[in-house]
């Protein structure tokens, strides 16, 4: 395992196994004019899913994501064989990889996808600086993730592990490429805000009790414990700017425990 490490030299994310970088464009392996068109892309949107044993948890809930983001942004169905035909090549047989679907507009409707190596969040909880931001169509896991990277960036610069994003209105809305959740032992509480509903914030729905209410940083000391969700899997926090937050063991391990048991689709 190696560690990924971000410009000011902290180790930022976890990779596991051996190095690769595929793209695969409509069903076929990516050419020279294929890549160009796939990094000029600007409008459009995407899933990320983390590949083990050549499976991945939520398959239907990345398609689910897909098909709706094209209808609202393209005004057209999704090929999901296609979509499923790329991700495949894309993986050139690699097991494990950190795959990204992108369907975007470039010269026609453009089903785009990515493996990478595989990601894992960093061993230990998170500490998050909380920014005020707030993604515009928070609901579409959108190109154009400039403003999120940025505000990582500098939180990590400042020592902490990510950004959070707060409304104008001071309530927590997600993290820059996750969801912020907290447990009270027996519930799942998320913000009440616009957000993305993340993939894994989806199943841990189906596996234990959940709602959502407003939450603000000055909240979340309530709560017996607070993590954040994506791909990678769950994460507990441990503090938010320079408010610390106490972990309860049985209150998070529940909601890993809950993750875990997800069953694995055949990608």
């Amino acid at each position: 395992m190696t560690g990924v490490r971000t410009l000011d030299g902290s180790a930022a994310v976890r990779t596991l196994g051996a190095m690769i970088d595929h793209v695969a464009i409509d069903g076929r392996a990516a050419g020279a004019a294929d890549l160009g068109a796939a990094v000029a892309a600007r409008y459009g949107h995407f899933t990320a899913m983390q590949v083990r044993g050549g499976r991945v948890r939520g398959l239907a809930l990345h398609l689910d994501r897909l098909r709706e983001a094209t209808r609202e942004l393209f005004g057209t169905a999704l090929d999901e064989e296609l979509v499923l035909a790329t991700a495949r090549l894309a993986l050139r047989g690699e097991p494990d990889a950190s795959v990204r679907v992108i369907v975007a507009e470039r010269d026609g409707l453009r089903v785009i996808a990515t493996a990478a190596p595989a990601h894992a969040w960093p061993a230990g909880p998170q500490a998050l600086l909380p920014v005020p931001y707030r993604r515009y169509l928070p609901h579409i896991k959108h190109l154009g993730g400039f403003p999120q990277a940025h505000l990582g960036l500098r939180a990590r610069a400042e020592g902490f592990d990510d950004a959070l994003l707060v409304g104008p209105d001071g309530l927590i809305s997600e993290g820059t490429i996750a969801n912020l959740g907290c447990s009270d032992g027996e519930r799942i509480v998320w913000p009440e805000a616009p957000m993305l509903r993340g993939i894994t914030m989806a199943l841990l729905e189906g596996e234990l009790p959940a709602e959502r209410r407003p939450l603000t940083v000055a909240d979340l000391p309530a709560h017996p414990a607070v993590f954040m969700t994506n791909s990678w899997g769950v994460v507990p926090v441990c503090r938010v700017g320079d408010l610390p937050l106490k972990t309860d063991e049985t209150a998070m391990a529940r909601v890993a425990a809950a993750y875990e048991g997800v069953p694995w689709d055949v990608l």
